[in-house]
């Protein structure tokens, strides 16, 4: 048994990371701290000055546990990286995990490329970016190899070679350098405009298209003229981007948050080389009651301790009060000086004012809709809680059986996190214990294997991927799967509240079966088409899992009754052709290609799938 106030006593006075777990063992809150001692025994001293939230957070505390390191800077990095592998309920979090794009030019071979890039890489390659919008980079893409006919293949020139050229030289795109139709120094010319193109000198490549525009009219090449024209509109877009200062040698974002209520927007203006390259807006979860600097430091934390690229300036709307540790990991990170500003007067206090207004527009225009999204989610769930008894529904976990006869039975688990279903949970189960078709036994193997894994897990520690229990399951059925529901957890002695989801003569959800009753709920609420969709899904996911095994069930069979196809040349020709019907309809000289094939058994597969009829 966890004692809190023995355990608090034991609390080091040294810098570390604490970890608050509930009474599911579910990892809740991660913070850090100077001192450890200090820190964590405030959460229990008194709840006078702490938020809301916090003081929520603290009543739902079953144990803690903490990490001691060496220094603040340590104590950031561990918590930033526990954050965002946990992803904790009370912590403040960043709703999108967005990774943004890069132009890469591949200046290190002897004929570049360009190329898209998720990440910024550790060569010789040139990287411009990052880009807010993947479609501006498949356009300024598409705009390269029509202006500047740059190479898109994979080939190490000059030593390899195409015997004839591909297709983007016919379509006008490339200029062949795999058949030498341009030589090592003229096509250097054109990656050098490219590099001016993407670096922002816009100038060169206008006057191009202005010209190739003129020309393709003069040659009574409309079509052309028009799709040059359109190109020239996109650069020109690009030159009227807005000059955010004087400075063109730094790098900088404008970070600037508004607030309302649970709700909470940060606007970024990204600015590259004096010029803004765009804007992207970021929701918070988790921020009631947390002053707006506290939750612009959460989001500096996460949104910079993910990026590829880190300013060597942001500038904020906030003071924020670890303002010189965020400095120093940052230019940890970026191997250079990164300084944190908040702007008083002047142009840099102008971006961030817009910044600012454009925050809170984001979070005015969205207000409704992000209210109707929670009503259909986390206060669909709530609603059910509600109807059961329950304080709160976080995580919901429901359970379905699919077989024809008996024959390949299979379980699913889907998982609802505040209402919203939460696919890298779901998890599927074949069943292996059970012959023929008993959904009662079927159900009572599934669920033991999934709660006996967890009390493994929690015991054992290390991978989770069945630790974390459920506030509420629910069961595709009535009284009998849930009797079954409930022995299961009475024998591991977990106490977890069981449902029923009951359906009509025609199929249909119907409503709730709980402590031996049918709960009456309003068709029409929003709490009944939550459950709706989860019935449906708990259905799907199982239907299609059966589906994809009874599908491979019978290609084995067939492929397994001809002579001289074993398990490896199944697979192999499985993993070829992807399903039965294709390997019949290949020739003998395809499936010989395969791997593990040969003439012989090319030959057996052929003839057994088209039967040589005897002549009478």
């Amino acid at each position: 048994m966890f004692d809190i106030a023995e355990e608090l006593k034991k609390l080091p006075a040294k810098p570390g990371v604490y970890i608050m777990h509930d009474k599911n063992d579910a990892i809740i809150y991660v913070g850090k701290a100077i001192s450890l001692k200090n820190r964590v025994r405030q959460y229990f001293q008194s709840s006078r000055n702490l938020s809301p939230k916090i003081q929520k957070m603290v009543s739902k505390v079953a144990r803690f546990e903490y990490i001691v390191v060496d220094s603040e800077m340590e104590a950031l990095i561990l918590e930033c990286n526990l954050i965002k592998e946990h992803r904790p309920k009370y912590n403040t979090m960043l709703k999108d995990d967005k990774h943004y794009p890069y132009i890469r030019v591949t200046v290190n071979e002897p004929f570049p490329r360009v190329m898209f890039a998720r990440t910024r890489g550790k060569d010789k390659a040139k990287y411009f970016g990052p880009y807010t919008s993947v479609q501006a980079v498949k356009d300024t893409l598409d705009l390269i190899k029509k202006t500047y006919h740059i190479r898109n293949c994979n080939l190490s020139l000059p030593k390899e070679k195409n015997s004839r050229p591909c297709l983007y030289y016919h379509m006008g795109q490339c200029n062949a350098p795999c058949q030498e139709m341009i030589s090592r120094e003229k096509y250097g010319e054109a990656i050098e405009q490219v590099l001016a193109f993407l670096g922002g000198n816009l100038s060169l490549i206008t006057k191009q298209l202005e010209q190739l525009m003129k020309d393709a009219s003069e040659q009574l090449e409309f079509e052309k003229a028009a799709e040059y024209r359109d190109l020239l509109g996109s650069v020109r877009k690009m030159a009227e981007r807005q000059k955010a200062d004087d400075d063109l040698t730094v790098d900088r974002d404008i970070a600037a948050i508004a607030t309302a209520g649970e709700e909470a927007v940060v606007q970024v203006f990204f600015v590259r080389e004096g010029k803004m390259i765009g804007r992207e807006h970021y929701y918070l979860t988790g921020v009631e009651g947390e002053e707006r600097a506290y939750v612009l430091q959460e989001f500096i934390k996460q949104f910079y301790g993910g990026t590829p690229h880190i300013p060597r300036e942001l500038l904020l709307s906030e003071e924020i009060e670890e303002r010189e540790l965020l400095e120093s990991y940052l230019s940890e990170r970026s191997g250079r000086r990164v300084k944190i500003l908040v702007p008083k007067k002047g142009e840099k206090e102008r971006l961030v004012e817009l910044a600012e207004k454009n925050a809170s527009m984001v979070l005015q225009k969205d207000a409704e809709k992000i209210a109707e999204e929670e009503k259909k989610t986390k206060g669909a769930a709530d609603e059910i809680a509600g109807l059961l008894g329950l304080p709160e529904l976080g995580r919901t976990e429901s359970f379905d059986i699919s077989n024809t006869s008996g024959y390949a039975s299979v379980a699913s688990m889907v998982v609802f996190d505040n209402g919203r279903p939460n696919k890298a949970e779901y998890r599927k189960f074949r069943i292996k214990s059970v012959q023929g078709p008993d959904d009662y036994a079927s159900m009572r193997e599934v669920l033991s294997r999934r709660f006996s894994h967890g009390l493994r897990e929690r015991e054992e520690g290390g991978e989770e991927k069945f630790s974390k229990f459920p506030d509420l399951i629910l069961m595709d059925g009535g009284k009998g799967q849930v009797n079954i529901a409930e022995e299961v957890l009475k024998e591991l002695h977990i106490n977890i509240p069981v449902c029923g989801m009951v359906k009509d003569d025609k199929h249909r959800t119907r409503g709730l079966y709980f402590h031996n009753e049918e709960l009456p709920m309003n068709q029409h609420s929003e709490g009944f088409r939550l459950l709706t969709r989860i019935q449906d899904e708990t259905h799907r996911f199982a239907i299609e899992y059966h589906r994809s095994l009874r599908g491979k069930e019978q290609v084995h069979s067939i492929l397994d009754e001809i002579e001289g196809i074993g398990p490896t040349r199944r697979r192999a020709l499985l993993k070829a052709f992807g399903s039965r019907e294709a390997i019949s309809a290949a020739g003998e000289e395809e499936l010989a290609a395969v791997p593990s094939m040969n003439a012989a058994a090319a030959h057996a597969v052929y003839t057994f799938f088209h039967p040589v009829r005897e002549m009478r």
